[in-house]
This record gives structure tokens, C-alpha cells and sequence, in this order.
């Protein structure tokens, strides 16, 4: 399982929940038992930024680190990991099960829920990331969604160099390297794994399975103009 170890997919070094990833095991494994192990371990339940009228902090613990903002209309389920210098906007729902490393934006609308963002991963514009890992410096493209269940209810599996792999997990959405960028629209099915500098193309759909360092996924429409009534219809 070495090829889908954590760090081929992040720079872990600096990132103060490093601790989630076992060496050597597959990266989806921090979403199960080792997110709820990491959490049931965690001393530190306290806001240390302002929280302004409007914001609604419901369910488990919470911490909140330093210089973080918080906008009104924002829902906060806990446990709930917020690392320093991160922003929520109005209409963000963080469900729970969740750790942000530092500068990290979950943007207007968006949700999140059973997920890890290491420093500087943004779901800025009505995304979806459920049971997923956004790596450093990740982008989500407006209303970008990362599904986490099938809808036959199995477990998630994909193939990779002809081997059907097993992740043990129902929910699982996708794993997204450092650097990787979606285009507007994109939508990754339960089981994608994006190494670093991944980038889509607006609208993509993808599959699940392996997409190697530095991938470009197109997408190729065809467009027609038709004359009606003497006008050109676009």
C-alpha cells in the first residue's frame, strides 16, 4: 500500500496534526477509527478568537485557534479542530468530524463534514467535501463536489493497475494532493485519489481511482449555433 501512503499525496512535515497518518498504511485510513482516536485525545477544547453574534456552535467540543474569522450564519458542529488564521464565511456548515490545519476558507454555503484540511485548503464557493482529505494549498473551484457514498451503499473500492483495492470504507470521498486545483463544477465520485498538482477542467466528472502527480483531466464539449427565425441562437 506504500503508493497511496500519505506522504505521496502531502508535505506532512510542518502540519501539527501530522499524527493522524499512519506511515506506510493508506492515506483514507485517517478518515475512520484514526480521526475518532485523534479526537477523543485532544486536550485543547477552547476558542481563542472572537465569535461574533450569529454564529451557531452546536453538538460536540470545539477549538478555535488564534486570528481565526468567523462570519455570522456560520454552523459549527463539533468536534471540531479550527487551526489559526482560517476563515468560515456566512452559510458555511462544518458538521463535525473535522480538523483545519492553519489559513484554511470554507467558503459561503459550503460543506464539510468527516474531513482533514491541511494548511491553506480552501472550499471557498458552495462545495461539498464530505469524508475527504484537501491537502496543502488545495483549491475547490465553485461548487466543486466531493460525493463520499455510493448510491448502492457499498463500500468504496477502485482499481489501480488492474488490482480491484479495497478501502474498508462506506463513506469515503476523495483525497486531494498538495497543490491540486478543480475547475468550477468538477465532481469527484466516492473514491478518487489526486496526487499533487492535479488539476481539472470546469464540469469534469471523475471516477474513482488513482490520478498520478501533475495530471491535467480535460473535458471536450461540442457546441452548436442554430439560425432560428432569422436570428443566431447561441
Amino acid at each position: 500500500m506504500k503508493p497511496f501512503a500519505a506522504d505521496n499525496f502531502f508535505t506532512l512535515s510542518d502540519f501539527d496534526h501530522a499524527a493522524l497518518f499512519a506511515p506506510e498504511r493508506p492515506v483514507w485510513e485517517a478518515l475512520g477509527d484514526a480521526l475518532d482516536a485523534y479526537l477523543a485525545g485532544w486536550n485543547r477544547w477552547e476558542v481563542l478568537s472572537p465569535i461574533p453574534e450569529g454564529v451557531h456552535l452546536l453538538g460536540g467540543p470545539v477549538f478555535i485557534g488564534d486570528h481565526c474569522r468567523i462570519d455570522p450564519g456560520a454552523v459549527l458542529r463539533g468536534p471540531l479542530i479550527v487551526g489559526e488564521e482560517c476563515e468560515i464565511r456566512t452559510g458555511a456548515y462544518l458538521r463535525g468530524r473535522v480538523i483545519m490545519g492553519r489559513h484554511c476558507v470554507v467558503g459561503a454555503h459550503s460543506e464539510v463534514k468527516s474531513a482533514i484540511l491541511l494548511d491553506g485548503a480552501h472550499a471557498p464557493h458552495q462545495n461539498y467535501v464530505g469524508d475527504s482529505i484537501l491537502g496543502r494549498n488545495v483549491n475547490l473551484g465553485a461548487g466543486t463536489i466531493l460525493s463520499n457514498v455510493k448510491n448502492v451503499g457499498h463500500e468504496v473500492t477502485f482499481h489501480h493497475q488492474e488490482e480491484l483495492i479495497k478501502t474498508g470504507l462506506r463513506k469515503f470521498g476523495a483525497v486531494l494532493g498538495d497543490e491540486c486545483r478543480t475547475g468550477c463544477n468538477t465532481v469527484l465520485n466516492p473514491g478518487v485519489l489526486m496526487g499533487p498538482g492535479c488539476v481539472t477542467y470546469p464540469g469534469v466528472c471523475l471516477r474513482s481511482g488513482y490520478y498520478p502527480a501533475g495530471t491535467l483531466v480535460k473535458l471536450r464539449q461540442v457546441q452548436q449555433q442554430v439560425v432560428l427565425n432569422g436570428r443566431l441562437q447561441k
